[in-house]
């Protein structure tokens, strides 16, 4: 049964002054830029979510996503100086800097070898002393020690870092990772495209148009991908509006691509992560909201039509926030996740994994059917 808006959502929306762009969801139309930031400017948060809600049922009815998987950061030495980051350390031997060997990093796979997971997500500083074997040993090494596992790793940022650090260019560094062991690619570093917002938060790290390129090439390669908005910091919520836009953008190109080459990939998930105030040099400024975290996700659900997954981070939303968002646009909400460190060392005070169970709970009780994947939304269980 196709979903349908409710009479008191209806009358919600009506009195938001958002009849107009509720007739274009409900026809299942894309909606402007303009009426993005018209989204984020109504007051009325319930007439949004409902608007979002509505082509959340319409992809996934009931279903919320999980998966069982594992964290390794494996350095946090970075020659990169973004004013929001927590986790980088601007050289080895600094305060809480460090970089894990080889067997450090194995071990931490070898610990779960009787633990069922199915992915590996991999996210590092941009180390100016490390060669580039070090990260095709450690996948190979993580490959060899779990061949079942799935490695998702390597933001576009540590991508053109190694293209311009190494001599190589975008699709030389992805396929050397790729022949060492890598699956697909998170959506890390995004922050925001806008160039006034990105020239203050991270000016010394891969451009809007870098980022794009890293995963256009990542996509004509046939690598699923992920995409990513770093909200609530220094942007305007115009900037938030024409971030989505773009990755809309690239999106239909690497669909239209696909659909005469089916080798190729696209964009599965969305990821909004909420700026973290703590130990970073933004502290001045006042964390986002709940309110503006449910707003964001429900918003993104909207503008975001050729996007399949819409992901709510419990790890930096916390449980409550996640669990809501289940109503406001997000159908997945990430997995165990197991000792994440660049959220936490920014003030996250979420626990550092959650069992399945857990997962399993928290779903239930906003109302949804768990249903645990792989990494490429194949289903494992329903729980």
């Amino acid at each position: 049964m196709t979903p349908q808006l409710s009479s008191v959502a209806r009358t919600s929306i009506q009195r938001a002054g958002l009849s107009l762009i509720a007739d274009k969801v409900v026809a299942g139309e894309r909606l402007s830029m303009d009426e993005g930031v018209q989204l984020f400017h109504t007051p009325n948060l319930a007439a949004v979510g409902a608007l979002a809600n509505l082509v959340r049922e319409r992809k996934h009815g009931d279903i919320s996503w999980f998966n069982r998987n594992l964290h390794i950061n494996a350095t946090n030495v970075c020659e990169a100086s973004c004013v929001f980051c927590s986790f980088a350390r601007l050289e080895e031997g600094a305060p809480s800097a460090y970089t894990m060997s080889m067997e450090q990093a194995v071990g931490r796979i070898e610990a779960l070898r009787d633990a069922f997971i199915t992915e590996v997500h991999i996210v590092n500083g941009l180390h100016p002393g490390l060669p580039f074997s070090y990260y095709t040993d450690l996948l190979r090494a993580i490959k060899a020690a779990r061949p079942d596992l799935h490695i998702k790793g390597f933001t576009a940022v540590e991508i053109h870092y190694y293209a311009h650090k190494y001599g190589m260019d975008y699709e030389g560094v992805i396929q050397a990772l790729r022949q060492a062991g890598l699956d697909s690619m998170p959506g890390g570093g995004a922050e925001i495209f806008h160039e006034r917002a990105r020239k203050k938060l991270c000016p010394d790290k891969v451009d809007t148009q870098g980022w794009l390129e890293v995963h256009r090439t990542a996509h004509r390669l046939g690598m699923r991908t992920n995409c990513t908005m770093l909200f609530g910091s220094i942007e305007r919520l115009e900037e938030r509006v024409d971030h989505m836009v773009r990755l809309r953008e690239l999106q239909d190109e690497s669909l239209a691509l696909q659909a005469q080459d089916p080798s190729r990939a696209a964009f599965q998930t969305f990821i909004p992560l909420k700026f973290h105030n703590e130990n970073n040099r933004l502290a001045r400024l006042s964390a986002p909201t709940g309110h503006d975290a449910l707003r964001t996700i429900a918003v993104s659900r909207l503008m975001l039509d050729n996007i399949p997954h819409i992901k709510s981070y419990w790890v930096m939303l916390g449980q409550e926030i996640a669990q809501l968002s289940l109503s406001f646009g997000a159908s997945d909400i990430d997995g165990t996740v197991r000792e994440e460190r660049i959220y936490h060392m920014a003030g996250a005070k979420t626990p550092q994994e959650l069992t399945r169970s857990q997962l399993v709970t928290l779903i239930r009780a906003a109302g949804r059917i768990p249903v645990e994947r792989d990494t490429l939304y194949n289903v494992v269980a329903e729980a």
